[in-house]
């Protein structure tokens, strides 16, 4: 929450971070539909006209949280790729350790926004062009239909994840992740 708007100096960038840091709590603990700009507004501490100064509409905030997710996944797989040891399959690993590390602190905003992804012209390209550019980025080490299937299994837990109960029941994340990986290190 910023301060008052009496008290605040004028500080653009911390009044947007703060609205978009807001929308996002307010999509993870209550869903995106909670995502209303009077809401957004009343959580950063901001009029409804200083967020307009800042986004002109909701699916601009929604776009702008979108486009920070992506930043905030983008560095945790480049994290990821400089902690392993390189070779056949490293963006895969990279992608599928991010994925599952998601699915363990159960907090992720990708929580929030996996339905968006599916629903959303907007956030659907901006996933496909990423995931594009990194398999073109990659294509030394991460091409071949094995990786791919690897891929898609991390996605489809990661669904089953947002989709699923709350406790888990029944899952042994981490023996899929192991085998996942396990998957990665076979070239044929």
């Amino acid at each position: 929450m910023v301060d008052s708007p009496r008290k605040r100096k004028k500080q653009p960038d911390v009044v947007r971070q703060a609205l978009l840091d807001c929308a996002t709590r307010l999509a993870l603990e209550h869903g995106l539909a909670a995502v209303s700009l009077q809401a957004v507004a009343s959580a950063a501490g901001v009029t409804k006209g200083g967020l307009f100064h800042h986004f002109p509409n909701k699916q601009a905030l929604v776009q702008a949280v979108f486009d920070g997710m992506m930043e905030s996944f983008d560095r945790e797989i480049d994290d990821e790729l400089e902690r392993d040891s390189g070779g056949h399959g490293t963006f895969t690993r990279a992608y599928v350790r991010t994925l599952f590390a998601d699915r363990a602190l159960n907090s992720s905003p990708w929580s929030a926004q996996t339905m968006t992804v599916l629903a959303d012209p907007y956030s659907k390209n901006l996933w496909h062009k990423w995931i594009n550019d990194r398999l073109v980025r990659h294509a030394g080490t991460d091409a071949g239909t094995r990786l791919e299937i690897v891929r898609l299994a991390a996605d489809g837990a990661w669904l089953a994840h947002v989709l699923g109960p709350d406790d888990h029941t029944g899952s042994d994340d981490a023996a899929v992740l192991r085998e996942l990986i396990e998957l990665t290190r076979r070239d044929n």
